[in-house]
């Protein structure tokens, strides 16, 4: 146990770390690119005064690395920032205000996350379920006609947009059979039946896409590990085939899975763009597109920075999992 929390917090403290590499790349990438940053940031109808207030804001006459200094200070302690008129204080964690609207970049996160931390854990489930048990079972059926057709699905599932199943999937579910009214994201803590009717379509459309890449990474690793020698000693000793897949095999094909998954799921917080704008699902991802489209740079800034947590966060967690699900997984 004591070697297993070690690893834990060897893993935390090596997120920590990758998230301030992290948000010295992104504040360096959006506020050291040549050119007035003040004119980028505030738009080209600010006027001269305007213009002023924001590099003030910025502190555009500090040098960089005090700036850097002052934007984590920010995210630790919160900042006071001036509007003109009064002065605001943002709260930590403060990412900044928004130039469009005058809102803590913040808040803004909170009212988008939950839209899309709902999309990406639906739809995790069900990649993770149609992706994994669609590889088990066309490795178990090797060289016979389920793994060929199988094999066809994903392949056709790896090579369609999104947006292609997702506008089917609506043609068809939604107009033609009339079995679910077109999508309008419910928050969960108002009606939980609502909530789950209106995210299936955008759930399964997200997920299909991920499952076909699932079934192939699952089904190669599952014949690599029918092939290993503890496998075939199984099998000399006539343990059942079922009981071999299930509880032998499978579990020593799951490290590529967890670390996919991870990647997809931390990815797809903010990467779900399409599948956001087709089903008209505020969250994060349609909410950058539209912070990039205005320029509203401390808004694309504090997107970017809390998508790259998320990706670390999951990674950070996948390397925990590796161990659980994998008894060869050395500690270091």
């Amino acid at each position: 146990m004591s070697g297993f929390t070690g690893f834990v917090l060897r893993r935390g403290l090596g997120a920590v770390v990758t998230l301030l590499a992290i948000s010295v790349i992104i504040y360096v990438v959006f506020y050291a690119t040549p050119g007035n940053v003040a004119q980028i940031t505030c738009g080209p109808r600010c006027s001269p005064e305007q213009v002023h207030q924001v590099a003030e804001q910025l502190k555009l006459d500090d040098p960089l690395y005090v700036r850097y200094w002052h934007f984590l200070e920010g995210i630790v302690a919160g900042q006071d920032y001036s509007t003109g008129t009064s002065v605001q204080h943002c709260s930590a964690p403060c990412l900044g205000l928004s130039y469009r609207t005058d809102q803590q970049v913040t808040q803004l996160i909170w009212t988008k996350l939950p839209v899309s931390l709902s999309l990406v854990s639906g739809a995790m489930v069900l990649w993770l379920i149609l992706g994994v048990g669609t590889g088990v079972l066309s490795a178990w059926r090797r060289g016979r006609l389920t793994e060929r057709v199988l094999t066809g699905i994903t392949l056709v599932g790896v090579a369609t947009p999104v947006f292609v199943i997702g506008l089917l999937l609506m043609i068809v579910v939604c107009g033609q059979l009339e079995l679910l009214p077109f999508p309008q994201y419910v928050a969960f803590t108002d009606d939980p039946e609502q909530w789950a009717w209106n995210l299936l379509l955008p759930w399964f459309s997200l997920a299909l896409i991920e499952a076909a890449a699932f079934a192939r990474l699952t089904r190669a690793a599952m014949l690599e590990t029918l092939a290993e020698d503890h496998v075939r000693t199984f099998r000399a000793y006539g343990v059942r085939e079922r009981s071999i897949i299930g509880r032998h095999a499978l579990r020593g094909a799951l490290s590529p899975v967890i670390a996919l998954n991870a990647n997809n799921f931390g990815s797809a917080v903010g990467g779900a763009v399409l599948t956001e704008m087709l089903f008209g699902l505020p969250g994060v991802g349609q909410e950058l597109v539209h912070a990039v489209a205005v320029v509203d740079l401390p808004v694309v800034v504090g997107m970017v920075l809390v998508i790259g947590f998320f990706v670390v966060l999951a990674n950070a967690l996948a390397d925990v999992l590796y161990a659980v699900a994998d008894r060869r997984v050395v500690l270091s």
